[in-house]
This record gives structure tokens, sequence and C-alpha cells, in this order.
């Protein structure tokens, strides 16, 4: 363990070093590449203005919800087809065909539909984290031991106490990573969500900083995505943590 956490902050402290080292030397043009000293000390000043708390609640909540809606719809479809083989050839074709279809593909549409104000942001954000949530629970019904149902069967249990002592449990697993998955495609499309008519927002900071030539705001920015997206998977993987401690006392 101790070793591992070495050789993350070693790793870590080699990258900040080569992106203070490289423009400062003048092997990278400092004009697109800011000294990441620069990019702390501009994190810093957006950090006490309250600038970047602003912008961080903005995109958080556009985040929630679109993730929350992922998972709302996501999960009870998973849990159907994983579990329902006739259900899932009834709905299995037009959502493959729906997954290939890109949220930033939708782009038109969602404006077209919800226009250019929140809800067409929040739908970005759910049609993409949408898949990875829907799979991962599919494959964690799917995925579960047959010896265990058969055995829950066999003492009698029903099919909504099998699902839920059974089933449930032993998916939960397959879906925390399904959540995890569609947290980090909602961080990877927020930018693009925050170009329809967004004022505010981490995406919109990103964007903003790039279209003025700001380009400390723009790497500040980036890099408080990055640990913005760190701090949510730290959050749900405490979660999954907390819902799957049967795993630590069964030593699975």
């Amino acid at each position: 363990m101790t070793r591992t956490l070495l050789t993350r902050v070693a790793l870590a402290a080699l990258i900040v070093a080569a992106w203070e080292l490289l423009p400062r030397s003048g092997v990278v043009n400092p004009v697109f590449l800011t000294p990441a000293s620069e990019v702390a000390r501009t994190i810093w000043e957006l950090f006490t203005s309250g600038e970047l708390a602003v912008h961080a609640r903005v995109s958080l909540v556009r985040i929630l919800e679109g993730l929350g809606l992922a998972i709302v719809l996501g999960v009870p479809l998973g849990l159907g087809m994983g579990a329902f083989r006739g259900f899932e050839r009834a709905v299995d074709a037009p959502l493959q065909a729906g997954r290939q279809i890109s949220a930033i593909a939708l782009f038109p549409v969602f404006i077209l539909f919800f226009g250019i104000g929140e809800l067409s942001k929040v739908m970005i954000i759910f049609w993409a984290s949408l898949w990875p949530v829907l799979l991962s629970t599919v494959a964690g019904v799917k995925g579960v031991d047959p010896v265990l149902v058969r055995s829950a069967r066999s003492m009698g249990a029903r099919r909504g106490t099998l699902f839920r002592k059974v089933i449930l449990p032993a998916a939960a697993p397959s879906i925390f990573t399904g959540v995890r998955l569609g947290a980090a495609y909602a961080f990877m499309v927020l930018v693009a969500a925050e170009m329809i008519g967004a004022n505010a927002g981490l995406g919109f900071l990103v964007l903003n900083s790039q279209e003025v030539f700001a380009i400390p705001r723009m790497y500040a920015a980036i890099v408080a995505l990055a640990a913005f997206g760190l701090a949510v998977n730290a959050v749900l993987l405490a979660a999954e943590r907390r819902a799957t401690a049967w795993r630590e006392a069964a030593g699975t």
C-alpha cells in the first residue's frame, strides 16, 4: 500500500516537474503551455475570488441531474433486461441502435426539443451517462452465480425475495461500476454541453478562456475539472464500498 502510494506521488511529481520545466526551458512555447506554477497561482486566484466555486456548483448540479436521471432510468431498465430474456429481446434492438448515437451528434435534436436552457445540457449529460449504467447493470444481473439463485429457490425464496436478497446485492458491484463510468462520461461531455448557451460552469470556463486567449485560466479550469471528476469518483467509490461491505466480510 505504501509503495503504491509512493509510486503515485512520484509519478505525479514527475508530471508536474515536466509541465513546469518544458515551457520554462523553451522546449515548448510557454504561450501555448503555461508553466504549472502559473496555473496553480491562477487556480488559487479563482478559488479565493469565489469564481471557481460558482462554476463548480453550476457544473455539479448539471452532472447530478443528468447522471441521476441516467441512474433512475438505466438501473431499473438494466435489471429488467438482465432478469427477463423476453423483455431484453423486445427492447434490445432499439437500445443498441440508440447507444451508437453519440450525445454530441444529438446536439441539434436536444436544442430543438429542449431549447438552449438547462434542460438541454442535462439531457446531453443524461444520454452520455445512460449507456454505461444500463449495460453494466445488465451484465451484473446476468453474471449472478446460478448456484446462489438455485440455493435460494431451494429454500423457498419467492421471486421478490430472490430479487432483493440475492440478485440485486450480487449485481451491485457491476451497477456501481456502471455509475462510476457514467460519471466519467458525464464529465467528458460536460464541456460540450456547456457550449450551448451557458454563462457558467467549469466547461464554460474552459471554452471562454480559450476564446479570449486567457491560457492560464484555461489550464486552471481544465485542472479544476479533472480534480472535480476525481472527487466525484471518490465519493461514488466510497458509496460502493459501503453498499457492498458484505463482499469484504465474505472475503470476495
